[in-house]
């Protein structure tokens, strides 16, 4: 320290002499040192400084997502069923032809011979033959053939004068001329013509009997628009 004052008092003494005026100049005051490690830093304090100087990141926006590849049907694509399409093709079991198995088809059947099986085809079945068996069709036609088993059908059924069915009988609609021996149950109309005898139980929406009709057995207009409860709660 004896150094740096011996300097200063050189230095102040030589700036004295170059002053006009003869004004002393007082040579500076010798700076404390400051231990900044020993004092006590207020943190809140100083973070306050840098408010307003921060600027919150804005959210990085979301990924856009994937684009999918969607292909363009092609030109020649065909639709989608979700079930069996009714082929518009007409399988004939000709007269004097016997099978014995079950046969199915998705056109319609024209049989003249004799099937020993079940038969089951999405379009319309037409009989003029023997089936020993149960049968299932959109459209049922019978005409001068005999029928052992249950005729199931998703639309209307016509049994022609001179054909016989043992079995029960359902549809959406129904054309009696024939011989049944068997309930008949039907969603829609049904018509018993003149030349019809049915032995059995006819259930459906509405029924016209011709004058000459032979029924034995009930006749229900179960699916009518009426309710039978409420018209007659007295």
């Amino acid at each position: 320290m004896g150094l740096f004052k011996d300097f200063k008092d050189d230095f102040s003494q030589a700036v004295n002499e170059l002053v006009p005026g003869g004004e002393e100049v007082q040579a500076p005051e010798e700076t404390a040192s400051v231990d900044s490690l020993k004092q006590d830093i207020d943190v809140k304090s100083e973070m306050s400084k840098l408010d307003g100087l921060l600027v919150e990141e804005a959210p990085a926006p979301a990924p856009a997502p994937a684009a999918q590849n969607v292909s363009a049907p092609a030109a020649n694509a065909q639709p989608v069923n979700n079930g069996p399409v009714v082929v518009d093709e007409t399988s004939t079991i000709t007269s004097g032809t016997v099978l014995t198995g079950d046969v199915s088809s998705n056109g319609h059947f024209d049989i003249q011979g004799t099937i020993n099986g079940n038969v089951t085809c999405l379009g319309k079945l037409v009989v003029t033959g023997t089936i020993n068996g149960n049968s299932e069709s959109s459209e049922f036609f019978a005409d001068a053939s005999k029928i052992a088993g249950e005729v199931n059908c998703s639309g209307t059924v016509k049994i022609g004068a001179g054909s016989v069915i043992i079995g029960n009988i359902t549809a959406t609609s129904a054309v009696i001329a024939g011989a049944v021996k068997g309930d008949i149950d039907v969603q829609g109309p049904v018509v018993v013509d003149t030349s019809a005898v049915v032995m059995g139980n006819i259930k459906s929406r509405s029924v016209q009997i011709n004058n000459g009709a032979v029924i034995e057995g009930f006749c229900s207009q179960a699916y009518a628009d009426i309710d039978m409860q409420t018209l007659f709660n007295i």
